[in-house]
């Protein structure tokens, strides 16, 4: 037992003796309190691996967490595994082994530096306390002192926590769902998960809302909110624990009827440079369009889409010479060909100036006068804010899952976030050290409490 508690010092502290004693009690005292102090028990402390796990989550960080543990415990177990390799004359195949051991510990000790500076850095801001703090907290033979003091100390607290959050965000965001339309998108998403690291990750929750037909809808939120893969979930892509009703229709249970009622263009483009505009619109024309359309009815249409989007002077001309604007509308006219109630589209107008992305945004406000619904990414909003009818904000709670943080039209989401532009409002449920204001979680209860009174 003595000889497990010196590696243990060994290993945390870089000393052992009444010393590294100490120090190992001192800083288990400390985070048994600092976890209690979030809301957690106290005894997780006493767990190695576990207890950076905890401590993560205390901070906010709960993925750094996931990734810090399991580094910390691969760390010890290559340290101790050092320590046994001291042969005086080790032979040749030893000494290989060491020097993969020691690049292999020095690789881990970086990415336990890295992982720990962004756990620490979220626990100052949870603490609310100077950032020289993490001169103490960077080293092992220190770090026992915030720990000790913040733990102790009843002057400190944490803003928040851990399960308290979490279960005031369960409460309310799922209560209730939206009245199904007759005529419109209607979406009451439970839950999109996924596995990651052989663990379920729930990727979106409780996002429950309805868009009349003619709305041109801006989907807004940060890097990894999950915009994508909410209009993916939408369009039948990527399927969810949802009901999507379009004018009525269940999109899940009748995907093959409706798979042309959706319109969707993604980020990169999918057309062959050495077809003209004419026949790669013709060719999705045969692909998009019920095989009972014939071939006059199909040049039909094509010339319809290329006058309502400006290619017709470009019809014969080879998409690899087109202009970068002229390649952004052939992409949405290839989508647009079967005519579809629901547009969607991610980030048409990237690579784009500020005069071609205008004329653009201009169009799809067309199309969505015609009674059709558009649904739009895109990362420059203020430029054409004024084209949309309503936005919707996706942010990233405590758990690092995408909720509903807003839906309405944009002036109401002026006054609700306190901000006059869309950009800073997505600065707003940013977390921060995304560069954002980390009012995630706030927004989301608050949103949560609009819609269900």
């Amino acid at each position: 037992m003595k000889k497990l508690i010196e590696a243990f010092c060994y290993l945390e502290f870089e000393t052992v003796g009444p010393i590294g004693i100490l120090l190992m009690v001192l800083f288990l005292a400390g985070l048994w309190r600092l976890l209690e102090k979030s809301g957690l028990k106290g005894w997780w402390a006493l767990i190695p691996g576990a207890r950076d796990y905890q401590l993560a989550r205390c901070a906010g960080r709960e993925p750094e967490g996931r990734a810090y543990s399991i580094t910390s415990i691969l760390f010890a177990i290559n340290r101790l595994i050092l320590l046994q390799i001291t042969p005086e004359t080790p032979d040749e195949t030893i000494s290989s082994l060491m020097r993969a051991l020691v690049i292999f510990q020095l690789a881990l000790g970086l990415v336990r530096f890295i992982y720990g500076v962004r756990i620490w850095s979220g626990l100052i801001e949870v603490y609310g306390v100077k950032k020289r703090w993490m001169l103490l907290c960077l080293f092992n033979f220190s770090n026992w002192i915030p720990a000790l003091v913040w733990g102790f100390n009843t002057k400190y607290s944490p803003e928040w926590k851990v399960e308290d959050i979490r279960a005031e965000l369960a409460r309310l965001a799922t209560q209730g769902s939206a009245a199904v339309m007759d005529e419109g998108l209607t979406v009451n998403l439970k839950e999109r998960s996924a596995m990651e690291f052989f663990q379920k990750k729930i990727l979106l929750r409780d996002i429950h809302l309805s868009i009349p037909r003619g709305h041109m809808v801006l989907l807004l939120g940060g890097s990894g909110a999950g915009k994508t893969t909410f209009l993916n979930a939408i369009n039948g892509y990527e399927k969810a624990d949802a009901e999507v009703m379009l004018n009525g229709t269940n999109m899940y249970t009748q995907y093959k009827k409706m798979q042309y009622e959706v319109g969707f263009v993604p980020q990169g483009e999918m057309m062959r440079g050495k077809d003209t505009v004419l026949n790669t619109l013709l060719d999705t024309a045969k692909l998009r369009l019920p095989r009972a359309v014939s071939a006059k009815q199909r040049l039909q249409r094509v010339n319809e889409v290329m006058e309502i989007f400006g290619l017709k002077p470009v019809q014969h001309n080879l998409v690899e010479k087109l202009s970068g604007g002229q390649k952004k509308r052939l992409s949405i006219s290839m989508e647009f060909i079967s005519n579809p109630s629901l547009f969607i589209l991610d980030e048409p107008d990237s690579g784009l100036d500020g005069v071609m992305a205008r004329e653009l945004f201009v169009q799809l406000r067309k199309i969505a006068d015609t009674g059709k619904i558009v649904i739009v990414i895109t990362h420059t909003p203020d430029r054409v804010i004024d084209l949309f009818d309503d936005v919707i904000v996706l942010a990233k709670d405590s758990a690092r899952t995408g909720r509903l943080a807003w839906y309405g039209s944009i002036g109401e989401a002026r006054k609700f976030f306190g901000r006059d532009k869309m950009e800073e409002i997505v600065k707003s449920v940013n977390r921060k050290e995304e560069g954002g204001d980390g009012l995630a979680d706030e927004f989301v209860l608050k949103f949560a409490e609009v819609q269900h009174g």
